[in-house]
C-alpha cells in the first residue's frame, strides 16, 4: 500500500481541523433547530422496530436448531481461512485465484488497489464473504413467510451496503490517499456540504446526487414552448404550442404520476418526449399536479380522478371540440387513468378516451415489484401515523424509499463523493429530477398504499370509485401497454399480467432498460431496444421467447398505433380561442419544492 507523504504542514492541520469542528458544529446546529421547530420528524424508530423484528425472526430461526447453526458458522470460518490461504500465496508472488465470487463490475472497488494491495485485497473479499454469509442466512431460513424474507432480504442488502469498506477512509485506498494528499480538506469540505444538506432537508439529510445550481425547471428543464389554460387546487392543464401546419384530430393528454414530476417526459430539447409528440403533430395537453400540503389533506383517490383526468377531459373538449381523446398515464398515473377508464365505462359517455397508453403500469399488484418490501399493516399504519401529523407524506420519505433500492448507486456512492471526498456532484438533468421530490396527499396515498399494493382491489374488481366498483374488464378501447425489461418497480412480467385484466385489444410491448430509461428513450439518440409479439395470453415468459427485438426506441412504433386512420385538421394554439392562457408552461405547479 504506497500512500504518499506530503509535507506535514502543522498550521495547516491545525486549520483544517478548526474548520471541520466549526462545521461540525454548525450541523449540531442545523439538526437542532430542525428537532425545535418538529420539523426533523422521523420514521427512524418505527423503521428500527420493523428491522429489529424482522432480522429477529431470520435470528430466532437459527438459534431454534444450534446444528444448523454451527454449520452455518462452519461455512463461514471455512471461507476466511481459504480467504487468509489465498492472501499468503499473493504474497509470496503465487497467482491465486479469489477466495469468493465477486461482481465483475463495481465501480466502489474501482481502485487498483483493491486488487494490486493485499491490505485492501483482503478488506475486500472478506467484505463479499461477510455479504454473502449474510444473504445466506436469509435465503437458507426456509420456515420464513415469503414477505419476512423479502424484508430480511431487504435489510440485509441495507447493512451490507453500508458496511462496505469503500465507506470508510481507512478502508478505501482513493479515500485514504485523498485525505494524506489533502491533509483533511477534503473532510472540510465534505462537512461543510453535509451540513448544507442537513439545512436543506430541515433536519433530515437531503442527499445531493447533482449540482442542483446548474439547472432550472422552465429555463433548460421543461422547455417545451405552451400555456396553462387550465388550473384548479390539484392541476394545471397545460397545451402545448403546435410546430407543425396541421395536426392529427384527436388531440392527446398525459397523466404523469404525483409521485414526482411530469418534466420527466420534457427534460430537455433532445430527450423531451412530449416535444417530439408536438412535433410529430400531435396536440399535446399534460397534466401538472399540484405539490400537496396540508390542505390536500382529504383528497382521495376519487378527488384526483375529478380533478385530474376528468377535469382536464372537460376543458380538452372545450377546447379542441373533439369529444374523445387519446390519454396516456405513466406509473401511478397510469393506475389512476385505468381507473378513470373503468369508471367511464360505467358512465354514459364510456368513450371519452379514444385509447389508452400506460408507460410502465401497474394495475394488477401482485408481482409489484421491490416496492412490495414497504407494504404490510404495520408499515402502512406507521406512513399513516406520519401523515396525520402533516396531511401529507413528506416527499423525502418517498424519495428515500427509492433511493434504498439501489443504495450502491444512489446513496452511498454520493456520501462518499460528496462528505468524504469532499467533491460537488456534477450536473445531471435526470439526478436532479430524481431529487425534486413531491408530496403525497395524506388520503390519496393512503388509499392507494392500500387498495392497489395492500389488497390489489383493482385486479380483484373491488375497488370502488364514487359507488361504482370498477371492472376493469368492461373497458374495451385500444390500448399501447408499455413495460421495461428491468423495471424493478413496475416489473414488465407485472405490466404483462395486468394486461390481460381489459377487455380490448392490448398491444404490449416490452422495451430495453429500465422504470425511467425505457420510456424516456428519445429518437434523436436512441439507445437500448424494444420488442413486440402476439396477444396477452399465456406465460409471461413464453411471450418474451416469441417476441421480436427492434433496436432503438418505441416511440415511432407507438406513433403508428396511435395516429393510424386520424384525419389531419388545422393546428391548434393554446387555448383555441375558448380559455384564456393562465401562464407559459411549465406553469406554477411544477416549481413548488417540496
Amino acid at each position: 500500500m504506497a500512500i504518499p507523504q506530503p509535507p506535514f504542514d502543522l498550521e495547516k492541520m491545525a486549520g483544517v481541523s478548526t474548520e471541520i469542528l466549526a462545521e461540525s458544529s454548525k450541523l449540531s446546529a442545523v439538526y437542532l433547530r430542525a428537532l425545535e421547530k418538529g420539523e426533523a420528524a422521523s420514521l427512524v424508530p418505527d423503521e428500527s422496530a420493523d428491522l429489529a423484528k424482522t432480522l429477529g425472526a431470520v435470528a430466532q430461526y437459527w438459534l431454534k436448531d444450534p446444528a444448523r447453526l454451527v454449520e452455518a458458522q462452519k461455512n463461514l470460518s471455512l471461507d476466511m481461512i481459504n480467504l487468509w490461504s489465498t492472501m499468503v500465496r499473493k504474497v509470496n508472488g503465487e497467482d491465486a485465484p479469489p477466495a469468493v465470487e465477486m461482481p465483475a463490475r463495481d465501480s466502489r472497488f474501482a481502485d487498483p488497489e483493491w486488487n494490486e494491495s493485499p491490505y485492501f485485497n483482503f478488506l475486500k473479499q472478506a467484505y463479499f464473504i461477510g455479504a454473502q454469509f449474510a444473504n445466506n442466512l436469509v435465503e437458507k431460513a426456509d420456515e420464513l413467510d415469503p414477505h419476512t424474507k423479502k424484508k430480511a432480504g431487504f435489510y440485509m442488502r441495507q447493512i451490507a451496503s453500508a458496511l462496505s469498506p469503500s465507506n470508510f477512509i481507512m478502508t478505501n485506498p482513493e479515500l485514504l490517499r485523498t485525505t494524506v494528499e489533502q491533509q483533511g480538506e477534503n473532510i472540510a469540505r465534505g462537512m461543510k456540504m453535509l451540513a448544507e444538506d442537513v439545512d436543506a432537508g430541515r433536519g433530515e439529510l437531503k442527499l445531493r446526487q447533482t449540482d442542483g445550481s446548474a439547472f432550472e425547471v422552465g429555463k433548460n428543464l421543461a422547455t417545451t414552448p405552451g400555456k396553462v389554460v387550465f388550473r384548479n387546487d390539484l392541476i394545471e392543464l397545460i397545451q402545448y404550442t403546435p410546430t407543425t401546419p396541421s395536426v392529427y384530430r384527436t388531440p392527446l393528454l398525459i397523466v404523469p404520476p404525483w409521485i414526482n414530476k411530469f418534466y420527466i417526459l420534457d427534460l430537455n430539447p433532445e430527450k423531451s418526449f412530449i416535444r417530439w409528440a408536438v412535433e410529430s403533430g400531435i396536440t399535446v395537453f399534460v397534466l401538472s399536479w399540484a405539490n400537496p400540503n396540508e390542505k390536500h389533506r382529504h383528497y382521495d383517490w376519487t378527488t384526483y380522478m375529478q380533478k385530474g383526468p376528468l377535469a382536464a377531459l372537460d376543458e380538452i373538449e372545450a377546447i379542441t371540440g373533439e369529444k374523445s381523446a387519446h390519454a396516456i398515464g405513466y406509473c401511478v398515473g397510469g393506475t389512476l387513468l385505468a381507473a378513470t377508464l373503468a369508471w367511464l365505462a360505467q358512465s354514459d359517455r364510456p368513450t371519452r378516451v379514444k385509447t389508452a397508453t400506460f408507460f410502465t403500469t401497474q394495475v394488477d399488484f401482485t408481482h409489484a415489484g421491490e416496492l412490495l418490501t414497504f407494504v404490510d399493516e404495520e408499515q402502512i399504519s406507521a406512513v399513516e401515523q406520519l401523515m396525520a401529523r402533516f396531511g401529507y407524506l413528506p416527499g423525502s420519505k418517498m424519495a428515500s424509499a427509492f433511493n434504498m433500492l439501489r443504495p450502491n448507486d444512489l446513496i452511498w456512492s454520493y456520501m462518499v463523493n460528496n462528505y468524504l471526498k469532499g467533491k460537488k456532484p456534477p450536473p445531471f438533468d435526470l439526478l436532479y429530477w430524481n431529487s425534486d421530490s413531491t408530496n403525497m396527499a395524506e388520503a390519496n396515498h393512503s388509499f392507494y398504499l392500500r387498495n392497489c399494493y395492500l389488497h390489489n382491489t383493482l385486479a380483484r374488481g373491488e375497488m370502488q370509485i364514487g359507488g361504482k366498483r370498477l371492472d376493469l374488464g368492461k373497458v374495451t378501447i385500444p390500448i399501447y401497454n408499455l413495460a421495461a425489461k428491468e423495471d424493478h418497480i413496475a416489473p414488465a412480467k407485472s405490466v404483462f399480467i395486468g394486461s390481460k385484466l381489459f377487455g380490448g385489444p392490448v398491444t404490449y410491448v416490452m422495451a430495453g432498460s429500465g422504470h425511467i430509461a425505457g420510456v424516456v428513450n428519445p429518437v434523436s439518440k436512441p439507445k437500448y431496444q424494444f420488442w413486440t409479439g402476439g396477444p396477452v395470453e399465456g406465460e409471461f415468459e413464453n411471450w418474451v421467447a416469441g417476441a421480436q427485438e427492434t433496436p432503438g426506441t418505441w416511440w415511432p412504433h407507438w406513433h403508428a398505433w396511435l395516429t393510424k386512420g386520424d384525419a389531419l385538421v388545422p393546428a391548434r394554439e393554446p387555448g383555441g380561442g375558448k380559455r384564456q392562457p393562465l401562464a407559459d408552461a411549465p406553469g406554477d405547479y411544477v416549481r413548488a419544492r417540496a
